[in-house]
């Protein structure tokens, strides 16, 4: 009988340590579900942009578009027109610029004062990093924006006053997903004396992973005033410290 009781009691055991066991394995799964909302949840943080979209910018936008008397592009015959007529002008790939290979070569065209910001913007990126930008999107017709809108939700409107500043040339997307926290905050930090001169007016958009940048048209006249003064300076301090350039606002590294 002694025996017997012994059996049970080494029966039990073995039940009550295959239970807990499986009591940690259950215990296990919740510790999987928690990294992932750890891991949603600083994916979400991460999106802390300096330049949020909101209605008020598109309608910055907007104001701006029609106090240079631009029109929205249409169709592809007013775009090809545009193009022809020189208002709109390529923009040209090289050592600091890319583009998305997704984007039309009829849509890689631009204002010449927006060719001219991307120009700067990637000359000064290059130089603080030895890397390109990547233009994803530049020129769109209100074809192309119905067509677009009818998959993205978020984008603009191909009409009113909060229509998309693509459909004018003024507006480019750069790439911002795959940049570092500092290449992010390097751009931010280029572009905000620009904005606080209203020089530009850019977003940063959540879903797509861009910097949507509308140019001014007085970028031109800026950039113009600001090489004149630098050349009349380097004349004067040949033996000084040369005049900062396009991107001495920029954060220092």
């Amino acid at each position: 009988m002694g025996a017997r009781l012994q059996r049970v009691f080494l029966a039990g055991l073995l039940m009550l340590s295959l239970g807990s066991q499986a009591f940690g394995l259950h215990q296990y799964i919740p510790t999987q579900s928690g990294h992932r909302k750890r891991r949603v949840h600083l994916r979400r943080a991460r999106w802390n942009p300096v330049f949020r979209p909101s209605r008020d910018s598109l309608l910055r936008q907007n104001a701006e578009i029609d106090r240079l008397e631009l029109p929205r592009i249409q169709n592809q015959a007013e775009l090809d027109q545009l193009i022809a007529s020189k208002e709109l002008v390529p923009i040209i790939a090289g050592e600091t610029l890319r583009f998305d290979p997704r984007l039309d070569p009829d849509r890689r065209y631009c204002r010449p004062w927006t060719r001219d910001f991307l120009q700067d913007l990637s000359g000064a990126y290059f130089n603080q990093f030895h890397d390109q930008i990547q233009v994803n999107s530049a020129v769109r017709t209100v074809q192309v924006q119905k067509k677009l809108r009818r998959h993205n939700r978020n984008a603009a409107p191909e009409k009113g006053e909060t229509a998309s500043s693509h459909l004018a040339g003024i507006t480019v997307d750069i790439q911002r997903r795959g940049m570092t926290r500092e290449q992010i905050a390097w751009m931010q930090d280029y572009m905000m004396p620009l904005k606080e001169q209203g020089l530009i007016e850019p977003e940063e958009e959540r879903r797509q992973w861009v910097f949507h940048v509308a140019v001014s048209g007085s970028y031109a006249d800026w950039r113009e005033s600001r090489t004149l003064a630098g050349a009349q300076a380097g004349t004067q301090l040949a033996d000084g410290p040369q005049p900062e350039a396009l991107a001495s606002n920029s954060r220092e590294q």
